[in-house]
């Protein structure tokens, strides 16, 4: 049974950072995707960043890429989103994933339906 735990969410004025954590248990996760979703309240969830678990090639969207950071500690078997810069905009749930890098994955690592495990999300807000 996997399972991912996130961690790190608060409450943080503009320009602040903040660094997220997640946890996979269960599994080794040998060519995976480890990735980064928000969901924003009245908005679909959406992908932030994504890297792999192998050779450590990793994307992220354009909103946030000047200014997060997605990295992986394999000992520990954590991924972390480190934010900086955060804007109210960057509000939301946060969740981290985890699934089989497929054939196609990294034309579209944003894509939900490529992500087999699910954390149970931590808050983000951003006060203005």
């Amino acid at each position: 049974q996997v399972q991912l735990v996130d961690s790190g969410g608060g409450l943080v004025q503009a320009g602040g950072s903040l660094r997220l954590s997640c946890a996979a248990s269960g599994r080794s996760f040998d060519s995976a995707a480890l990735g980064w979703f928000r969901q924003a309240p009245g908005k679909e969830r959406e992908g932030v960043a994504s890297i792999s678990s192998s050779d450590g090639t990793s994307w992220s969207a354009n909103s946030v890429r000047d200014r997060f950071t997605i990295s992986r500690d394999d000992a520990k078997n954590t991924v972390y989103l480190e934010m900086t810069s955060l804007k109210a905009e960057d509000t939301a749930v946060y969740y981290c994933a985890v699934g089989p890098i497929r054939p196609g994955f990294w034309a579209r690592p944003d894509n939900i339906a490529a992500y087999d495990y699910w954390g149970q999300g931590t808050q983000v807000t951003v006060s203005s």
